[in-house]
């Protein structure tokens, strides 16, 4: 099928132009990135290293081409498609898969979820070389692109070869399309490149339409993260022995610098009439857990580093996550939840993890990144905001004095989840439609 056949139709002159500048740019810009993967610290060197030139389009080849080239930024988008992926496995089971992911975080997540089951390695720099080498040695029959991570370059390539773009659980906050909408002259050609884009929320929906998407070329499918999270729930609680814990325990998720800070304030308070209440800190980025180690020190309060002890210590109130990966299971022993990024302004991280676990739901201001779930969730009363530790400490407070407010809010957010599933057999019904 051709490109025109397809409804991408043909870029024009400024089109082409738009492009040419944008990859000098880049270009110009490459001494500067590969300097900074260069300067990474040295307990993420190993990371790092193997991907120095897939980064230059050097990729592993699949078993098998004509397979599927999912590509993810890091962490959080790996796990939202870790079902899509999971199903594709199921259905197909002699088609390869090849994943891509930004970071070294987000590899290791691949690696720890599917281990050889798939191909992966590092998406290369977004120039018209490097991404046409990788699709030579992939040659994939579809490149799957998640929420919003589009490469002008990569899209391109991926049009002059016919390899249908659809982007899935497709994010386009209004903040966003505001952005776009100022570099239209680049956006707007690529957009026209891409094969379907499958709308995670009405908003986004609509910002998609607004940039000048066809209607045709685009599908309300809703949010895969809400059957992601089907799954988690599953997960054995057991964590460090506090499944047999008495007491009361908060779990901070995905926190970011000053969000540790606000979490000991307000632990700081709650003791004073809970004294038998654990808190779990767990740092979004694995770069970070001697800072918040520190902090701690900081802050004369003992802990325990879960990567150093397989039970907590005595006389120790607060654990310290150090390892990826463990995230649900510590929300499978939690009493009640804060989800980061939320008062850091990174749009906050996924609130329906702890939602699978029936825990009350704590978020800062910033929510943006998912601002369809996190409405869903408050409007039911599983989610609160709290802007800073005195917040938290309050909603906190009032759910630790009352079994009865905790669990109906868990229990909100619980059936917030089984009323929105169905994202994951939409998605893969667009998929095979533009097949």
């Amino acid at each position: 099928m051709s490109a025109e056949k397809r409804g991408c139709g043909k870029p024009t002159l400024v089109d082409e132009l738009c492009r040419w500048l944008y990859s000098l740019l880049l270009l110009l810009l490459l001494p500067l990135a590969i300097a900074k993967l260069a300067g990474k610290k040295r307990d993420q060197h190993s990371l790092y290293q193997h991907g120095k030139f897939e980064r230059f389009g050097i990729v592993p080849t699949p078993p098998s081409h004509n397979g599927y080239l999912i590509h993810c930024v890091s962490v959080g988008e790996v796990v939202a498609a870790s079902c899509v992926i999971k199903q594709l496995l199921i259905d197909e089971p002699h088609t390869s898969i090849t994943v891509t992911t930004t970071t070294a975080t987000g590899s290791a997540r691949v690696r720890d979820i599917f281990g050889d089951r798939v191909n992966h390695f590092y998406l290369p720099f977004d120039i018209s070389l490097f991404m046409l080498m990788m699709l030579k040695r992939i040659r994939p029959k579809a490149v799957l692109v998640t929420e919003v991570e589009l490469w002008p370059n990569m899209v391109h390539m991926c049009w002059r070869r016919e390899i249908p773009v659809v982007v899935i659980n497709a994010r386009m906050t209004d903040r966003s399309a505001r952005r776009y909408q100022k570099i239209s002259r680049v956006f707007h050609p690529m957009l026209n490149k891409v094969s379907h884009v499958c709308a995670q929320g009405e908003g986004d929906y609509r910002n998609y339409l607004a940039l000048g998407l066809p209607k045709q070329k685009l599908t309300l499918t809703n949010n895969i993260k809400f059957d992601q999270v089907s799954s988690v729930s599953t997960v054995s609680p057991n964590f460090m022995g506090l499944e047999n814990y008495d007491g009361p325990i908060l779990v901070a998720g995905s926190t970011h610098a000053s969000e540790e800070e606000a979490i000991i304030e307000a632990a700081k308070r709650l003791w004073k009439a809970h004294p038998t209440l654990m808190v779990i800190i767990v740092p979004r980025h694995p770069e970070r857990f001697d800072t918040v180690a520190e902090l701690l020190e900081s802050h004369d309060i003992a802990f325990t580093r879960s990567s150093l002890a397989n039970t907590l210590e005595t006389n120790k109130k607060v654990i310290l996550l150090d390892e990826m990966g463990r995230l649900n299971n510590a929300y499978s022993v939690g009493t009640i939840a804060f989800v980061g990024g939320s008062i850091a302004d990174r749009g906050g991280h996924n609130a329906l993890e702890p939602a699978a676990f029936a825990m009350p739901i704590l978020m800062g201001p910033n929510t943006y990144n998912n601002p369809v779930i996190c409405q869903h969730l408050t409007d039911r009363g599983a989610l609160q905001i709290a802007s800073n530790a005195q917040d938290i400490a309050q909603a906190c407070e009032a759910w630790l004095s009352s079994e009865t407010l905790r669990q109906k809010a868990g229990s909100a957010g619980n059936q917030v989840l089984r009323e929105n599933s169905g994202a994951l057999s939409k998605t893969l019904a667009c998929v095979a439609r533009i097949l």
